[in-house]
């Protein structure tokens, strides 16, 4: 608990959100040092009795309900900046992260307790991404705090976890509304991630070899290469590319109609 509380470097002026506070160990770390919790837990039974049970303090409010739904802008001031601070339940880890990066308004950092592959997915280099590195870096800085092992636990689970922290990034140089088309392009690139990007991505966006070889070139990508050494500067750049494509098809289009 106390590495979770160093790392997310607060303040006594800060807003924390705490995911899945349960009885209130890593809640009761946090009280004595920020300006105020809001505690989620989606146990109705737990988010009644946490209060009195960390003796009713009046920076602490508990919400009932789920952090991978919730209307983040129902629970914050607005304009009021927030961190994340969670052990989070490894079934839930991944939405609720999402959820926090996509969703506004965004905290300025998570640190947050998930399983060691899903760290170390997020904070994979190029030539190890996946699909997880990449969502998760086109919004955040993320470098791993430290590892937990099972024997920290009671009862000790069967896996290590690991602690993250991120950063939040400035908006990405894309268009509004651009960012779900970005990811429809990932994905794409990632659908077979073993065959060479020319192949796989071609295979994803459903268009010909021809297609995917000029789009590759133009964005300065060697179409051999797979998926998982690109950089996340080089998807942007291929995202750019295949904006540019697709709009000079249906200017081609209108002219033939």
């Amino acid at each position: 608990m106390a590495r979770i509380v160093a790392a997310a470097d607060l303040d006594e002026a800060d807003v924390v959100v705490e995911v899945g506070p349960g009885r209130g160990a890593l809640t009761r770390r946090l009280l004595p040092r920020v300006a105020r919790v809001i505690a989620i837990e989606m146990d109705d039974n737990l988010a009644e009795t946490l209060p009195a049970r960390l003796d009713n303090p009046p920076n602490l409010s508990v919400v009932a309900g789920d952090a991978r739904t919730i209307d983040l802008s129902q629970i914050l001031e607005a304009g009021q900046p927030y961190k994340v601070v969670a052990n989070l339940p490894y079934y839930a880890a991944n939405p609720i992260i999402r959820r926090f990066l996509e969703s506004e308004p965004r905290p300025s950092s998570m640190v947050t307790m998930v399983q060691r592959e899903v760290a170390d997915s997020m904070t994979a280099p190029p030539g190890k991404m996946t699909l997880l590195s990449v969502a998760t870096q086109f919004y955040a800085s993320a470098r791993t705090v430290c590892q937990v092992p099972p024997a920290a636990f009671r009862p000790p689970p069967k896996v290590t976890s690991t602690v993250v922290r991120l950063a939040l990034l400035p908006s990405r140089s894309l268009e509004e509304g651009d960012a779900a088309g970005f990811f429809d392009l990932v994905r794409a690139g990632f659908s077979a991630p073993r065959k060479q990007l020319r192949n796989s991505l071609g295979h994803g966006l459903g268009i010909g070899s021809q297609e995917s070889m000029q789009l590759l070139e133009t964005a300065g990508i060697d179409g051999s290469r797979r998926a998982e050494t690109l950089e996340l500067e080089e998807w942007l750049e291929t995202y750019r590319q295949w904006k540019r494509l697709g709009q000079s098809l249906a200017v081609a289009r209108e002219k033939v109609c």
